[in-house]
């Protein structure tokens, strides 16, 4: 299998959870912003990632976007279950995953590039990096109003998933779409002084599932991993 990526996009990181909780071999292959487009377009008809190939007789030829990538990798290999057998409780999984993707994931990109162009330009204040910082920003419209209302979908976000500082898992009593989603799209924040240090059970629940899915824990928690 062959992922295409963006080596620092959030949502790459979501497809590589369940990859790694699968327990498949794959292969990555990361992609050159803006250039990506005419690899992918012509591919997928888009131009977002993660795309994965699956490079397997019989096996679709691409699958793109991380929502789909969860479905395709529970119908290619069960075991491990990401998906949970009680209805009502993968239906409260697939929600949050939607609403994390469509929502908080982009809040995420927000706060986390607006503190990369500012207060953290010190983490790579090289050239290279900060023109892709200024890419991103324009790209999206990043600027002090937009961040202002990301910050208060976090707020909001944090105040969802405060449930998961007393037990491990968010839906049920075992992992699912929802932890690992949760887990990738908030993982950016691990290097914001602020959210790290007003929420380090969000911080200890992110390690936990990239250790069992196998997965480096992200930037600004490797320093830590002791205390995961």
């Amino acid at each position: 299998m062959l992922l295409l990526q963006f080596s620092t996009s959030h949502y790459c990181r979501k497809a590589r959870l369940a990859l790694g909780y699968k327990g498949l071999a794959y292969q990555v292959r990361n992609l050159t912003p803006g250039l990506h487009a005419l690899q992918l377009r012509p591919l997928t008809g888009l131009t977002t990632v993660p795309v994965l190939l699956p490079q397997i007789a019989g096996q679709p030829e691409f699958i793109a976007d991380s929502s789909h990538i969860f479905r395709y990798l529970e119908r290619y290999q069960p075991d491990p279950p990401l998906f949970l057998s009680n209805p009502e409780h993968q239906h409260q999984a697939e929600l949050l995953e939607d609403w994390l993707d469509e929502s908080i994931g982009t809040a995420t990109r927000f706060v986390y590039y607006h503190f990369r162009a500012g207060e953290g330009k010190a983490l790579d204040p090289s050239l290279p990096s900060q023109i892709v910082i200024n890419i991103v920003r324009a790209q999206y419209g990043i600027n002090a109003a937009s961040v202002a209302l990301a910050e208060e979908r976090l707020a909001l976000a944090l105040r969802v998933l405060a449930p998961w500082q007393d037990r491990p898992y968010l839906c049920s009593d075992q992992i699912s779409i929802a932890d690992v989603t949760a887990a990738a799209l908030l993982s950016p924040l691990a290097r914001i002084p602020d959210y790290r240090d007003n929420y380090p059970w969000l911080f200890q629940r992110i390690g936990e599932i990239h250790q069992q899915c196998r997965e480096p824990l992200p930037p600004g928690l490797e320093a830590s991993k002791g205390d995961l």
